[in-house]
């Protein structure tokens, strides 16, 4: 799977939000200054080149809608972040954030309830 860019990435999170919209509703929610049309229209064109992103017909404009899910490309991405910063460790990953966010054995205690609790 391809890497995003930031822009590229800031637009997905806006598709994955807003599931099909044209290129002004995604403007609408970039923070300010907000590019110009052309701009974002081009970051969606490279977007739809690279997978991630389908479109429809809407008049005489498109919709734009995600291919791929938030959670599949997230999971792609700390795969990432394991294999090349913690020699695929994610025990090693776990470590440092720990160590790195001083959070204490309690509230790792409380994580490990959640996913506990995500599973069943």
């Amino acid at each position: 799977m391809k890497q995003l860019t930031k822009a590229e990435e800031e637009v997905m999170h806006i598709l994955w939000q807003l599931r099909k919209c044209n290129v002004a509703s995604i403007i609408k929610e970039l923070p300010s200054p907000k590019p110009a049309y052309n701009t974002v229209s081009t970051i969606v064109r490279i977007l739809e080149s690279k997978g991630f992103v389908g479109h429809e017909q809407e008049g005489k404009g498109y919709l734009y809608y995600p291919i791929l899910q938030k959670s599949d490309y997230s999971n792609q991405s700390i795969n990432k972040l394991v294999d090349g910063y913690f020699q695929g460790s994610f025990k090693s990953m776990v470590s440092f954030f720990m160590k790195k966010n001083d959070i204490n054995l309690q509230e790792l205690e409380h994580i490990l309830n959640d996913i506990k609790k995500e599973e069943e």
